[in-house]
């Protein structure tokens, strides 16, 4: 394996990994947005207001996109497998 093969490796691995958790952080910042909206509007302060409805909807965001999470999860690994014999050589 060659430095440029591993770095390509790496560069993948952070891609995908970036790709995949795109939904739930996107999620996650609307919701904070329209929170801290809330939040501000009424005056309310509670750290724990923003923190529970945040992992419901990254929980739920991650249930809508599971397959399509998987789907990319499995033609990661199944491109990786077929093409390693040529990584050998």
């Amino acid at each position: 394996m060659t430095p440029d093969t591993v770095i390509g490796f790496a560069r993948s691995a952070i891609e995908i990994t970036l790709l995949l958790s795109l939904p739930m952080l996107a999620v996650s910042l609307v919701v904070g947005v329209v929170l801290s909206v809330l939040q501000a509007a009424t005056q309310i302060q509670e750290a724990t207001l923003t923190f529970v409805p945040k992992i419901v909807a990254m929980f739920v965001a991650l249930i809508l996109a599971f397959p399509w999470l998987m789907d990319k999860m499995i033609v990661f690994t199944r491109d990786l497998m077929l093409n390693l014999p040529q990584y050998i050589r």
